[in-house]
């Protein structure tokens, strides 16, 4: 990987995308910090989460007007013309997915649905919606509103630059898991060790990336990923912490629908080739 920083935007590209990377990491620390100096119950909402949740927006903000990223790139107009076939993309890539991820996991025995309901998933799904649309404005507004067009800016391979995106991605959930998110939580959603747990979420995260960022390119607007976004985070956790699905303890690594499988893994990569393809013919 041998990329030429010739020109000025292109050296000043590669100082800004440095300075975020290292805020953006150093965000999630620095909210376990805050929650420590506040007092804030571990694993509980509070300053911490929310710095960790914000930060990265505001430091693409601040890069765009103070140092010289500009506009152009930044995504924000819907562009719902020609791009309504990508939109119903994002919103059913994710239940379709969980759909096929637990079907196999049924099949092998490893997931049953001893309390499902449509009509009370539907109704879970539609009430997390909203929490989850705003959300995803600071988080999506940050990595594919600032950090995925920079980084294909600068030249890379696609994939180089969906890898980049995706492990700084990964990365910024590490203090996120460890400490500002509840371990109940996750403990109700696998029964993996953190010490597997985290590099299979960052690994997943480098897969989602691809399709999440060239739906971005595809249709040169933020929206469609945030849109993708929302309804996973809606969707795909309610399925097993409400307790619609049940996974057999130690087989989520491989059947789970949240980003921790290797089922879910395979499925995005495809995904994101083909998105990938599509958008190279076009």
């Amino acid at each position: 990987m041998n990329i030429k920083l010739e020109t000025p935007e292109q050296k000043r590209t590669f100082r800004n995308l440095t300075i975020f990377t290292v805020a953006v990491l150093a965000s999630g620390w620095i909210g376990v910090g805050l929650d420590k100096l506040t007092n804030n119950p571990p694993g509980q909402p509070g300053p911490g989460m929310l710095f960790w949740l914000v930060f990265p927006f505001l430091t693409s903000l601040l890069l765009r007007v103070f140092a010289g990223d500009g506009w152009k790139d930044f995504g924000l107009r819907p562009a719902f013309q020609g791009n309504m076939t990508w939109y119903l993309a994002s919103v059913l890539i994710y239940p379709l997915v969980a759909l096929l991820v637990l079907s196999i996991g049924g099949v092998l025995g490893f997931v049953t649905a001893p309390n499902f309901s449509t009509g009370l998933l539907l109704s879970v799904f539609a009430g997390g919606l909203i929490a989850a649309f705003i959300k995803n404005i600071f988080e999506e507004f940050a990595w594919r509103g600032y950090l995925a067009p920079k980084v294909d800016s600068l030249g890379f391979n696609a994939y180089v630059g969906h890898v980049i995106v995706g492990f700084i991605w990964g990365c910024w959930h590490i203090p996120y898991l460890l400490f500002l998110l509840d371990r109940k939580l996750i403990e109700a959603t696998t029964t993996q060790s953190m010490a597997t747990f985290v590099p299979m979420g960052i690994i997943s995260l480098i897969a989602a990336s691809i399709t999440y960022g060239e739906l971005r390119f595809l249709t040169g607007s933020v929206w469609p990923p945030l849109l993708l976004h929302t309804v996973g985070n809606a969707l795909v956790d309610v399925l097993i912490v409400q307790g619609f699905f049940k996974i057999m303890p130690g087989t989520d690594i491989l059947v789970s629908p949240g980003h921790q499988s290797l089922l879910t893994l395979i499925f995005f990569t495809l995904i994101g080739i083909g998105l990938h393809r599509l958008r190279i013919r076009k």
